[in-house]
């Protein structure tokens, strides 16, 4: 029995030793990046799915190169709940046990338990969730958040920029308004009402060149359209930003509207046309109206090409936004190991992605040492390399193009069938 016993123990030993054998060899010869993301549900899933396809691309490129420091680049996919608090710590918390080097995800709807779950770790925790949450928390202890950042900016420079481009597109004469009346549909999600406040703030900076002429709250879902374009018609102003990011219900909105339009009024939609889903949905309808975005892939020779590639490996209606945002994430990650070169050493990791200058297809990143998220062109910098353009797009010929700003626009704004 003793001999039996020792044998058993041998065994054992033997085969600890050589699991742990393969996890230490796996772990020298891979890095590990954790993608939490939405994989169903009903918000993100069309984001979430264009910042995976993003990831992969960008990881098949960089290891087609050789990998980062010679060794294989690997993504550990997850699914997350974006929609609840619980959702976004299970995620953080399952990848950091996985041992990845870095996470990095599109957006979270709750930005705080996520970063609070990531932050003890100090692992980098790159996202793009367009978030004040983020800046606000960063600023209330920019020691414990250090290394988690917003690529993109905080929503509030929507306002800021949708007023900006307004101003811009009336004194390029390609647009004259009826009147200076702005009216806002708003959405009732956190980040829907601070870009409706920014909006409003911004106007009343201009003097009276701009007015709100009424705020016309929304719930979602949106089932019927109806209520709402009778109240954007009973106010018939100029301007008309539909304040929602949901790409299906914007296309039944555009459906609606174009049956009953607002005479000679510019159609904004925030945000959610940039989702494949919306021309799809649309079906014609959204021809001539306009949206924007912080952060997107331009339409210069880097942007084309990156299209050109996406396409060919995913056939279909490209997403304008986290396609290239996830993309750009990865090569970004692969520059600051690459720089450090330890992966495990997360606090110069951290401050290589604080420090970095780094041109992508969504524009060139900078981290704001003030809020450690990026820096928008032209609302926070006048140089068109200082930072992500604002991107305004409209739909001409049921194709996204670039409008806005120079010197990265690709067509001039054409008026809507109904202006």
């Amino acid at each position: 029995m003793f001999i039996i016993s020792k044998i058993k123990q041998i065994l054992i030993l033997s085969v600890l030793l050589i699991f742990s054998f393969y996890n230490l060899s796996f772990a020298t010869n891979n890095i590990l990046v954790g993608i939490p993301v939405a994989q169903s549900g009903p918000a993100g899933v069309a984001d979430h799915q264009d910042w995976t396809n993003g990831v992969l691309m960008a990881i098949e490129e960089i290891n087609a190169k050789g990998g980062v420091l010679g060794k294989t680049f690997e993504a550990k996919i997850i699914d997350m709940d974006i929609l609840t608090p619980e959702g976004g710590v299970a995620a953080i918390q399952t990848l950091i046990e996985a041992n990845v080097h870095a996470i990095a995800s599109p957006f979270t709807i709750l930005p705080q338990p996520a970063m609070d779950a990531a932050a003890p770790s100090g692992i980098p925790y790159i996202n793009g969730n367009t978030s004040s949450i983020n800046v606000d928390l960063y600023q209330s202890d920019k020691n414990k958040y250090r290394n988690i950042f917003q690529l993109d900016v905080a929503e509030v420079w929507y306002g800021t920029g949708f007023v900006r481009f307004l101003t811009n597109l009336k004194n390029s004469g390609k647009w004259t308004p009826k009147n200076n009346k702005v009216h806002i549909v708003q959405g009732q999600t956190s980040y829907n009402l601070n870009i409706s406040r920014a909006t409003q703030e911004e106007v009343a900076r201009t003097n009276g060149e701009w007015e709100i002429s009424k705020v016309t709250d929304i719930q979602f879902p949106v089932q019927d359209w109806t209520p709402i374009i009778s109240a954007l018609k009973k106010s018939d102003s100029a301007a008309l930003m539909i304040d929602h990011w949901v790409a299906a219900e914007l296309a039944a909105f555009a459906q609606q509207y174009v049956y009953d339009p607002v005479p000679g009024a510019l159609v904004y939609l925030q945000y959610g046309p940039s989702q494949p889903e919306f021309l799809e949905l649309a079906a014609g309808a959204g021809e001539g109206m306009v949206w924007g975005t912080v952060y997107g892939v331009y339409a210069d020779e880097r942007g084309m090409d990156f299209r050109k590639k996406y396409k060919a490996k995913y056939p279909g209606i490209m997403g304008m936004v986290y396609t290239g945002g996830g993309y750009d994430a990865m090569h970004i990650l692969a520059e600051a190991w690459e720089k450090v070169g330890d992966p495990n050493n997360f606090d110069a990791v951290g401050n290589a992605i604080r420090n970095m200058n780094y041109r992508g297809v969504n524009g060139t990143y900078k981290i704001d040492p003030n809020t450690n998220s990026g820096i928008s062109y032209p609302n926070m910098t006048d140089d068109p390399e200082g930072g992500q353009a604002h991107l305004f797009f409209q739909v001409q010929n049921d194709e996204h193009r670039i409008i806005e700003p120079k010197p990265f626009s690709e067509v001039e704004f054409q008026p809507a069938p109904w202006m």
